[in-house]
């Protein structure tokens, strides 16, 4: 397992704000700012802001931080992304009314996942995209005192295999400005081994 430096990615989409404090990354989003492709809305917006580095075949990315979300659509977790019209994200979002653990696939159009975890407000969350073959594993859990973390099965994906990709942390305000999300963690590991 690698932890990685803040300075290892690059931001697509510069956000609001940045600031390192004790090893944190603190992230204001810019207002408005999301991730979609027409499914149902109609529109298309790419203005998320996700810190991305490579994202190699059997390998694993996890981010770590705290889901303080209190307005609609807040959301934040990990990024996959291979171009403009093809890219994933899972992670928590605020929406009606409570925080729900989920997942959006973009290829050509946006699909989206949702489950209710109201009692992650405000909580230590962690998020990992594992990539393994032609398919990527999404897993989240809350984070425990020790550090660790158990975590559940959001999604299962077909990925290309010889897609070149990048992810990290990311992060979109669709309905205000001030969202902070505070990032406590950015690792590398190997992909998971299996599916249970």
């Amino acid at each position: 397992m690698t932890t990685l430096p803040w300075s290892a990615g690059h931001w697509l989409n510069p956000p609001a704000a940045v600031e390192e404090r004790d090893g944190d990354l603190l992230v204001t989003a810019v207002e408005k700012s999301d991730a979609w492709r027409r499914t149902s809305y109609g529109f298309i917006v790419d203005t998320a802001h996700a810190l991305l580095a490579p994202f190699e075949q059997n390998t694993a990315v996890e981010v770590d931080m705290t889901a303080a979300f209190t307005e609609n659509f807040d959301q934040a977790g990990v990024m996959v992304r291979v171009d403009t019209e093809n890219w994933v994200k899972a992670g928590v979002e605020f929406s009606d009314g409570a925080c729900q653990l989920g997942a959006v696939v973009t290829a050509g159009n946006s699909d989206w996942s949702v489950a209710p975890v109201p009692d992650w407000q405000g909580k230590r969350v962690r998020i990992r995209v594992s990539r393994k073959g032609d398919a990527i594993t999404m897993r989240a859990g809350l984070i425990a005192p020790d550090g660790t973390a158990a975590l559940r099965m959001v999604r299962l994906l077909p990925f290309p295999e010889d897609a070149v990709a990048e992810a990290g942390p990311f992060l979109c305000a669709p309905s205000r400005a001030g969202l902070t999300v505070p990032f406590h963690a950015w690792r590398v590991t190997d992909a998971d081994i299996s599916l249970h």
